[in-house]
C-alpha cells in the first residue's frame, strides 16, 4: 500500500511537469506574437513617429506604450514619448521621460532637442540652452534647431543673437518653413504688420499645408484689418484641422472687433476650453461675457488675465467694469484698494471705483477719488512706465541711477531692455533727444506700440516735429490700424492746423471702439468745433462730459463749445469756471471766455 501511494504520487508529479511546461509556452506564445501576428515594437515606434509627425499626441503615445510592452528598449522610446506628451501641452508627463537624458543614439538629436523645448516653456533657459547644445553636437546644420536655439535666445533678451540664429537658419535652406516664419515674426515685432506678411507667404508656398505657418499668417492679416482674408485663412485651416482651436479664436477676436460679440461668444466656445491658459483668449472672454451680460463670468476671466499679466491696465478697467455691472459695489473698494494706494490705479479705475463709493452713500471717498482723476496725468502715466522709471528716480539717486542704465545698455548693446531703459531715464530727467537715441537703438530690435509711444514722447520733449512726423507715419504704414499711432497722428494733424484729418481720425477712432474715451471725444469736440462743426462738437464734448464731470479736458470742450454755439453764455461760463479750478488756465479757456465777453 505504501509503495502504491508512492507510485501513484511521483506519477502526479511527473504528469503536471509536462502541463506545467505547456502553460508556460502558452503564456510566452500569449505575451509575444509569432511572427506575422501583429506590429513588431520597431514598427509601433515608427508608426508613432508618424503620429508624432502630424500632431497626434495620443495616438503616438499608445503606440510608444505598446511598443514597450512587446519589449522595445526604453531608451528607444524616451524621446518620443517625451515629444508625444508635448505635443499633448502635458510639459509635467513629459519631463521624467526627457530630463535623465537616457536617449539611443537614433533618438538623441531629437531628445536634447525635446527637453531644450521642455526648459525654455519652464522658464528655465540656462538648462534650455545646454540641451540645445547637446543636439548642436549631433545635429549643427538642421536649420529648425537652429529656429529652436533663435527662439531661446530671444525669449532670453538676446535679440540680436536671434536675428543671427533666424539668418544662419535660412542659409541653411532658404525653404525651411520654420525659418521663414520665425524670420517674418521677427521682421513683423522690428518693422510691423505688414512687413512681416511675405516672409508668412513664402512660408505658405513652400508647404501649403503647414497649420502653424498658416495661423501665424491668418493673425497678422486679423491685426491690419483684412477681416475677409483672414476668415479665409482660418477655414483653410479648419478643412485642414477640423475643430482647430487657435481657428475659432482668431474668428471670435475679429467678430468682436465687428461688434458681432454673440457670434464670438459662440465661437470661442468651440475651442472647448483649449486655450485659456492665454491670456488673450481669456482677455476676448471678458470682453465678449460683458457685452453679454455676464459679469461673473467675465470677472472670471479677467482675473485670469491678471493672474498672468498683472500689470495688464486694459484688464484692470474691464474688471473693475465687470465687478460693477454685477452690482458688487462694495467688493470694487476692495478688490482696487491697493491699485489706489499705490498710485498705479488709471482715471477711469478711479472714476468706477468712486462711483461703487457713491452707490455705497459714501460722498466724500468718492469726491477724493474723482479730484484724483481730474488732476493731470504725467507723461510717464499717461505712457504706462511710471512704475518702472519711479523704481530707479524714488530713492533721489539719479546720477546712480542713469549711470547703472548707461552700463547695462553698453555691457550688452543687442539687449534690446537695456536700451529701452536707458531711454527711459532720459526721458524721466526731462533729456528728449538723448532719450531717442537709445530709443532708436532698442527699435532697431523691434519696435511695439509701447516703444512707439516713448519716442514720439521724445520727440515732442524735444520740439522735434519733423522726427515724430516720420515716427507716426512710418509706424501707420506697417500698422495701419494702430490705436496709438492713430492718435498721433490726429494730435499732429490739429498741431498743424489739419483738423479736417485730425477729425476724420478721431471720428474712425470713436467708432471703433472709442465710445468711452473721454480724452478722445474731448480731442474730437475740438477737431469738430476746429472745423466749424459746432453741433457736432458740442454733441462729443456732452458724451464725454457724461462720463466724465470732473475731466478738465471734457469740462474745457463743453465749455468751448457752448461759448461759440451761443445761447448758452451762463453754462459756458459756469463749465469754463470750473475747467479752471482744475487744470489752471490754458489758451481754449481764454479763447472762449474772449468770445463771451465779445457778445456782452
Amino acid at each position: 500500500m505504501a509503495r502504491g501511494r508512492g507510485i501513484t504520487a511521483w506519477l502526479g508529479v511527473s504528469a503536471l511537469v509536462p502541463l506545467l511546461c505547456l502553460a508556460a509556452l502558452f503564456a510566452s506564445l500569449g505575451a509575444r506574437p509569432a511572427h506575422g501576428e501583429g506590429p513588431s515594437p520597431g514598427a509601433l515606434i515608427e508608426q508613432a513617429r508618424r503620429a508624432i509627425a502630424r500632431g497626434d499626441g495620443i495616438d503616438a503615445e499608445v503606440k510608444l506604450e505598446e511598443a514597450l510592452e512587446h519589449g522595445a528598449p526604453r531608451a528607444d522610446v524616451n524621446a518620443l514619448m517625451g515629444q508625444a506628451l508635448m505635443a499633448q501641452d502635458r510639459r509635467d508627463r513629459a519631463r521624467p521621460w526627457l530630463a535623465p537624458g537616457r536617449f539611443s543614439p537614433a533618438t538623441a538629436a531629437a531628445g536634447w532637442r525635446s527637453l531644450g523645448l521642455l526648459e525654455r516653456l519652464d522658464d528655465n533657459l540656462p538648462a534650455s540652452g545646454r540641451a540645445y547644445d547637446r543636439a548642436l553636437a549631433i545635429i549643427p546644420k538642421d536649420p529648425s534647431l537652429w529656429v529652436e536655439i533663435g527662439r531661446l535666445r530671444y525669449a532670453g533678451g538676446e535679440h540680436r543673437l536671434a536675428l543671427e540664429a533666424a539668418e544662419h537658419a535660412l542659409a541653411l535652406d532658404a525653404a525651411s518653413v520654420r525659418a521663414l516664419e520665425f524670420r517674418g515674426q521677427l521682421i513683423r515685432d522690428r518693422y510691423g504688420l505688414l512687413a512681416g506678411l511675405p516672409w508668412f507667404e513664402r512660408a505658405i508656398v513652400n508647404d501649403p499645408k503647414d497649420m502653424p505657418v498658416l495661423l501665424e499668417y491668418a493673425a497678422t492679416l486679423g491685426e491690419l484689418g483684412r477681416a475677409s482674408e483672414c476668415v479665409t485663412v482660418t477655414r483653410r485651416v479648419l478643412q485642414l484641422s477640423p475643430k482647430n482651436p487657435r481657428a475659432y479664436y482668431l474668428q471670435a477676436a475679429l467678430a468682436a472687433r465687428a461688434g458681432k460679440y454673440a457670434l464670438a461668444r459662440g465661437l470661442l466656445a468651440r475651442t472647448k476650453g483649449k486655450l485659456d491658459a492665454q491670456p488673450g483668449v481669456q482677455m476676448l472672454r471678458g470682453v465678449v461675457e460683458i457685452a453679454a451680460g455676464n459679469p461673473a463670468a467675465a470677472a472670471e476671466a479677467l482675473e485670469a488675465v491678471l493672474a498672468v499679466r498683472p500689470d495688464s491696465l486694459h484688464a484692470r478697467e474691464l474688471l473693475v467694469r465687470a465687478i460693477l455691472m454685477g452690482g458688487q459695489y462694495r467688493y470694487a473698494t476692495l478688490r482696487f484698494a491697493g491699485d489706489i494706494a499705490q498710485g498705479q490705479a488709471s482715471p477711469y479705475l478711479l472714476i468706477s471705483v468712486a462711483r461703487a463709493w457713491e452707490a455705497l452713500g459714501d460722498r466724500q471717498r468718492a469726491g477724493e477719488l474723482l479730484d484724483r482723476a481730474a488732476r493731470p496725468a504725467s507723461p510717464l502715466r499717461v505712457l504706462g512706465d511710471a512704475g518702472r522709471i519711479g523704481a530707479l528716480l524714488e530713492l533721489g539717486q539719479t546720477g546712480s541711477a542713469q549711470a547703472a542704465a548707461e552700463a547695462a545698455r553698453r555691457s550688452d548693446p543687442g539687449f534690446y531692455d537695456a536700451q529701452a531703459l536707458a531711454g527711459d531715464v532720459q526721458l524721466a530727467l526731462g533729456h528728449g533727444g538723448e532719450a531717442q537715441v537709445r530709443y532708436g537703438l532698442a527699435a532697431e530690435i523691434r519696435l511695439p506700440e509701447s516703444l512707439f509711444l516713448r519716442r514720439f514722447a521724445a520727440y515732442a520733449m524735444a520740439r522735434d516735429p519733423k522726427g515724430g512726423h516720420d515716427l507716426v507715419e512710418g509706424y501707420l504704414r506697417q500698422n495701419p490700424t494702430s490705436r496709438p499711432a492713430l492718435r498721433a497722428a490726429a494730435q499732429m494733424a490739429a498741431g498743424s492746423g489739419d483738423f479736417g484729418r485730425a477729425r476724420s481720425i478721431l471720428s474712425w477712432l470713436r467708432d471703433n471702439g472709442g465710445e468711452g474715451d473721454v480724452a478722445l471725444l474731448s480731442d474730437l469736440a475740438m477737431a469738430e468745433a476746429r472745423s466749424g462743426d459746432l453741433e457736432a462738437a458740442r454733441s462729443a464734448a456732452l458724451s464725454a462730459y457724461g462720463l466724465q464731470r470732473s475731466s478738465p479736458l471734457a469740462t474745457q470742450a463743453l465749455g468751448y463749445a457752448d461759448a461759440a454755439l451761443g445761447g448758452r453764455d451762463a453754462e459756458a461760463r459756469a463749465l469754463l469756471y470750473k475747467a479752471q479750478a482744475i487744470a489752471g488756465k490754458t489758451p481754449l479757456i481764454a479763447e472762449a471766455r474772449a468770445s463771451l465777453h465779445a457778445r456782452r
